[in-house]
């Protein structure tokens, strides 16, 4: 049975070099050995022609795409120039309020952490301890811990125009990054649309592709979110429920997973593990 399946990827950071507290994120050597071996073993589509595809059940063999999540600065400095070498697309979701200039909570708590001499795992439980916190309350908290910016980690305005100019995707997510069941529904539409509108003027361009902040359903985003993103004429929208996207899939639900594997033989063999789950699932 030859089960159409598309694998999505998602990235948040990708790293002048290995960081010891961030293990898990790429430094650019080893996103461009990633980049390699999905170039060499998959057929990695635009977000956008990937979900059309997958709806008329005509994607090719061993269809991927890639997403980033936030909008960090190092996206558009060290990811672009990769994936443009490959020849890659991938679509970036930007949580607007952050833009030219600002600062995300977990940001603040890692410097922190840096500061303190925490180790990954301890940065782990202190993220976890915030993260569910109301999202004033979790904001103000990380700021007071934040020490002194040493740098701008968040996109400019300038940086999304150049991501669209060299042909990437510009997604929305939210303006705020709220975890959007956390708040009423009436705040979560709010920031929904103002995030859709920031990126819109920016870009001057309708944008049609959304990514839940956090993203697991009925923890961090509910049914009426998604009639939200609906209503508001998004095509696809993308959870982060590991896993392999399929016939029937929710489209304003889909999954992703995080490619965390250290070396590109593991990388390869979890990408291969996921789609045979996926295709055991559907058959």
């Amino acid at each position: 049975m030859n089960t159409p399946t598309l694998s999505i990827l998602i990235y948040h950071r990708v790293l002048a070099r290995p960081d010891p507290l961030l293990p898990s994120l790429p430094d650019v050597r080893r996103f461009d050995g990633q980049m390699a071996l999905l170039k060499r073993c998959f057929n990695v589509l635009p977000v956008s022609l990937a979900v059309r595809l997958l709806r008329r059940r005509a994607l090719p063999p061993r269809a991927a795409c890639i997403t980033f999540d936030d909008g960090y600065a190092d996206n558009a400095d060290h990811a672009l120039p990769i994936l443009r070498k490959h020849g890659l697309s991938a679509a970036f979701f930007i949580a607007s309020g952050y833009l030219n200039g600002g600062q995300m909570w977990n940001d603040d708590l890692i410097e922190h952490a840096r500061q303190m001499g925490l180790g990954p795992e301890a940065l782990d439980e202190l993220l976890m301890r915030h993260k569910y916190l109301p999202m004033e309350e979790r904001e103000q908290v990380a700021r007071a811990l934040a020490p002194a910016r040493r740098e701008q980690m968040m996109m400019t305005s300038e940086q999304i125009r150049k991501l669209l100019g060299a042909g990437m995707e510009i997604g929305a997510h939210t303006h705020r990054h709220p975890i959007l069941a956390s708040i009423p529904d009436a705040a979560a539409w709010a920031d929904i649309v103002r995030g859709k509108a920031t990126l819109e003027s920016i870009t001057q361009t309708p944008v049609r592709l959304f990514a839940y902040p956090n993203g697991k359903p009925d923890q961090d985003y509910r049914h009426q979110h998604v009639q939200m993103v609906r209503e508001l004429g998004f095509e696809a929208a993308f959870s982060t429920v590991a896993g392999v996207a399929c016939e029937g899939s929710d489209p304003l639900q889909l999954p992703r997973f995080t490619p965390w594997e250290p070396d590109r033989l593991r990388f390869l063999l979890r990408l291969a593990a996921q789609r045979r789950k996926a295709v055991w699932r559907a058959g």
